[in-house]
């Protein structure tokens, strides 16, 4: 706030209006070091101070050296034993439970495959596609839904529960001390966006691969709707759609069930991650996966980029991470408005494309696709670009910030004083 503003407000007459709510939102959002978007580019405390901090006898204190702290695993991660840890849940966050979970499945496979091996295998609906069209051939085999897609997505909640937790613990939180990041909150938020990257990054390329087996290929929208309905999809595509929809139930049981300490954003978090699994759910249903693909790729390629300007400002990377926040928005320029909007306009100018016989409602034949769809579409869409805008606003603003230097040192991050995290303190008094 500007300095001086309580003078100004009691000299205000009653009448005047007030700011714009969205200018004020974006300017408490910007300066907010919780938020999922702006946090990060909150400068941190200068790690060197101009003076040295002095007791009241007028002695200078001189900062204590810091001390090596050993690799750990944090104690929230530790199992209370398999069927307790499944009880409560708490298998999310032990690698160890979770691949027990993960193990199941698999035995019963491999021991069904080689004691009755004439039988067909009723676990591989379980950890493999179900759904294979009939008589589609082995060189190109084609893929419908099926009522075991729900069990094979409930297995793979599983499966990003054990890798990510095994990544943050065994690689990202290790990575992140030998930076020398010791405090608890930016270590679990370093670890949150070395993730972000990796399955951002792989889910990005895989996406923009099975685009590049579509006529969709690279948004050619008028395929969007020309030859509806496309439900029977390539293998690729449904392993695509389904992965998607068990990393995205993943995280969002993460959050509702209050497994990781909830942020200052946690609501938006929530209501993000129920319209994304709304949106993975409803266009996999009405066999619209060609523009989900579409999607899932200028979203998934531009948080990548995000994660890693975050990840460079907690290692204290200033002007890189500058750089890459500058490269950041221009990618998300392209993919989140420039191809959103192209999207959108296909939507609303091309839906008429769909054969007349399929633009109507009739699921047994898989169409679903009435007059009345368009909007519904349309709509979703529509949001998540007015979303992008909003937060478009917001990116401009912080890098306005960070280049002139309008905000570098004045402002303090939450977790300034944060203690560092338990076991980083149990070890360096053990050294």
């Amino acid at each position: 706030m500007a300095t001086g503003s309580s003078n100004h407000n009691s000299s205000s007459p009653k009448g005047r209006r007030r700011g714009s709510s969205i200018v004020e939102t974006l300017h408490r959002i910007e300066h907010d070091p919780n938020h999922h978007l702006a946090g990060p580019f909150v400068p941190d405390k200068p790690s060197v101070p101009a003076h040295p901090p002095q007791d009241p006898t007028g002695k200078i204190k001189h900062a204590k050296p810091k001390q090596k702290v050993a690799f750990a695993v944090d104690v929230n991660s530790r199992s209370g034993g398999l069927w307790e840890d499944m009880r409560t849940m708490r298998w999310m966050r032990v690698p160890a439970s979770s691949a027990k979970i993960l193990g199941v499945p698999i035995l019963l496979w491999l021991n069904w495959h080689f004691l009755s091996s004439h039988q067909p295998n009723p676990f591989s609906h379980v950890i493999l596609l179900s759904g294979r069209v009939p008589g589609s051939p082995d060189d190109d085999p084609r893929y419908q839904k099926s009522y075991w897609d729900i069990l094979f997505i409930t297995y793979y909640v599983v499966f990003w529960s054990f890798v990510r937790q095994s990544i943050v613990l065994y690689i990202l939180h290790p990575l992140a001390r030998l930076a020398g990041i010791r405090k608890e909150g930016k270590l679990d938020r370093f670890a949150e966006q070395g993730y972000a990257i990796i399955y951002f990054g792989f889910s990005s390329s895989a996406g923009i691969y099975i685009m590049r087996q579509l006529p969709t290929w690279w948004y050619r929208t008028e395929y969007f709707w020309i030859d509806y309905p496309h439900w029977d999809m390539l293998p690729a595509m449904k392993a695509y759609y389904l992965l998607q929809f068990a990393f995205w139930l993943q995280q969002f049981l993460v959050l509702v069930l209050r497994i990781e300490k909830p942020r200052k954003d946690f609501q938006e978090l929530v209501w993000h991650h129920y319209v994304t699994l709304w949106l993975i759910g409803w266009s996999y249903l009405v066999n619209l996966t060609y523009i989900g693909n579409a999607v899932f790729v200028t979203m998934d390629f531009s948080d990548t980029f995000l994660s890693v300007s975050k990840i460079l400002n907690y290692l204290k990377l200033d002007r890189i991470s500058v750089i890459s926040f500058i490269w950041f928005i221009g990618v998300w320029t392209y993919m989140r408005h420039y191809l959103n909007l192209r999207m959108l306009y296909s939507v609303w100018t091309q839906f008429e494309l769909i054969a007349p016989e399929n633009r109507e409602w009739d699921p047994p034949r898989g169409v679903w696709l009435a007059w009345w769809m368009k909007y519904q579409i349309f709509v979703p869409i529509a949001l998540i670009q007015l979303l992008n805008i909003f937060w478009y606003l917001l990116m401009w603003r912080v890098l306005y910030r960070a280049v002139f230097g309008t905000v570098i040192g004045d402002e303090r991050s939450d977790d300034e004083d944060e203690p560092e995290s338990p076991i980083a303190e149990k070890l360096s008094k053990e050294d």
